[in-house]
């Protein structure tokens, strides 16, 4: 296992300035890779559940691709608000990497913030047919697709938890661990889906319910994993995570919370965007919601990749910046912004090049039944492909400026892209010009652009500045 924490401050050692890019080069992709991959992993266990669904017919897969649409917008909600750990973690090891009694805090509360958000997003998510139904979504549809809710929900809580934990080990340079974890889990998922979908080895045969049965068992098996590897590694142990864990720490929680609850709500509201374009599919047709469900999972893919990468670039930035070095959070940021876009390009490179290939991962193209989702999918991947590297830009941009603390302008380019331009733009083109769902991720794309020029020209204005200037984050 590489020494990531001796790469943590190769950056501050005296040497030419290609030397310290190309030792900052080597630390973000040291913490970036298993941060990126463990990511990938956790977004396998709902591709998993997409596959084995979509092998149930069309119409499974489009009422599972409401449920994880609706999903998806609670829990982004409450994974942007655990968002907060990393920088608070990172800025403290910057200041003093024995800064053992604060870090301990920030973890607790993260831990805290987990339980508390997930009672109204269990609530939400438990009447997810009654929320279907009122947007107008099929009976049918929405019946399937709240039971899959009903099961899947539960475990919310158990990788919310684990968010936190993987927080925790990664801002100590540690991420193989929360790896190791992602991948019991994914592989635990296969297996549960095979048994519980189509009633394998003896096992009934529950088919939608059953893929949200067996994603809620192995979302509790990623965090437990974690769980004993902080309690009996000695690097972790120390800190003591879960001792006096009900004592109350209310400024630390509100210092988590002002940093986190912008983030959430940026991450809501750019997940919300995706969610009305697939209610908007459903509207459309069964197979343009079929064929936006198999895009939406292929740019996940690569999306996710990148944010598990900006999570170290977060990290890198937020080190540097607790020590007070504009040059190396400078470095951290424009490191991760360049290996993030080589990852976007190989993606947006590889839907253009083969789409009819990776269509028929997630639906079967000799099948007449589906020719017309096919069809649709191609034609989504194609432009993808563009939207691809606005979505890389404006994660990175957003990974950066929180490393600094900053999370409150971020939120307000969301508003305007996601809001203000991308989703009126995608009703219109979809509905106005006749484009149906190309029209709607023409507009997606549009947004995007937005929000990636706006993220970054801020970034770019923090480097001229030298970085530390006009950034306000919060008490300890």
């Amino acid at each position: 296992m590489a020494d990531t924490q001796a790469l943590a401050g190769a950056d501050n050692r005296p040497g030419r300035g290609y030397d310290l890019w190309m030792r900052e080069l080597r630390a973000t992709m040291v913490l970036g890779w298993p941060l990126a991959l463990s990511t990938l992993a956790q977004m396998a266990v709902m591709i998993t559940d997409v596959i084995f669904i979509g092998r149930l017919g069309a119409q499974a897969l489009a009422a599972a691709t409401l449920a994880t649409n609706l999903y998806h917008l609670v829990m982004l909600f409450s994974l942007g608000l655990l968002m907060a750990a990393p920088p608070m973690i990172a800025r403290e090891l910057g200041r003093n990497r024995f800064a053992v009694g604060e870090v301990r805090r920030t973890v607790r509360q993260g831990l805290w913030s987990a339980i508390i958000v997930f009672i109204p997003c269990a609530v939400l998510l438990w009447n997810g047919e009654r929320l279907l139904l009122l947007i107008g979504e099929p009976a049918d549809l929405s019946a399937m697709a709240g039971g899959y809710l009903r099961a899947f929900l539960w475990g919310l809580l158990p990788f919310l938890g684990f968010i936190v934990l993987r927080s925790f080990v990664a801002a100590l340079e540690r991420p193989q661990w929360a790896l190791v974890a992602a991948v019991a889990s994914i592989i635990f998922n296969i297996i549960g889906n095979w048994l519980l979908v189509f009633g394998n080895l003896g096992f009934p045969r529950l088919e939608v319910v059953g893929s949200g049965i067996a994603s809620a068992c192995a979302n509790l098996l990623l965090f437990v994993v974690l769980l004993i590897v902080v309690l009996r590694d000695r690097r972790f142990r120390r800190y003591q995570v879960f001792g006096r864990f009900w004592q109350a720490d209310w400024p630390r929680f509100t210092a988590f919370w002002r940093l986190g609850l912008p983030i959430a709500l940026v991450s809501t509201l750019e997940v919300s965007v995706f969610n009305a374009a697939a209610f908007m599919m459903g509207w459309i047709g069964e197979a343009s919601l079929a064929a936006h469900a198999v895009a939406i999972q292929l740019v996940g893919v690569a999306f996710m990749a990148v944010v598990g990468l900006s999570q170290a670039v977060t990290v890198r930035v937020g080190r540097a910046f607790g020590a007070g070095d504009a040059d190396g959070v400078m470095r951290a940021g424009w490191v991760g912004f360049g290996v993030g876009m080589v990852i976007m390009v190989i993606s947006g490179l590889t839907m253009t090049l083969i789409p009819e290939t990776l269509a028929g991962i997630f639906l079967d193209t000799s099948d007449p039944a589906n020719a017309r989702a096919v069809q649709l999918a191609v034609t989504f991947l194609a432009l993808a492909a563009i939207f691809q590297l606005a979505d890389g830009a404006q994660v990175l941009g957003i990974a950066a400026l929180r490393g600094l603390h900053d999370t409150r302008m971020p939120m307000i380019y969301g508003i305007i892209g996601y809001w203000l331009v991308g989703l009126p733009l995608s009703v219109y083109l979809a509905f106005g010009a006749g484009l149906g769902g190309a029209g709607i991720w023409t507009g997606l794309t549009v947004g995007l652009c937005v929000v990636a020029v706006l993220m970054m020209a801020r970034w770019m204005r923090r480097v001229q500045l030298g970085l530390l200037q006009g950034t306000k984050a919060p008490p300890a």
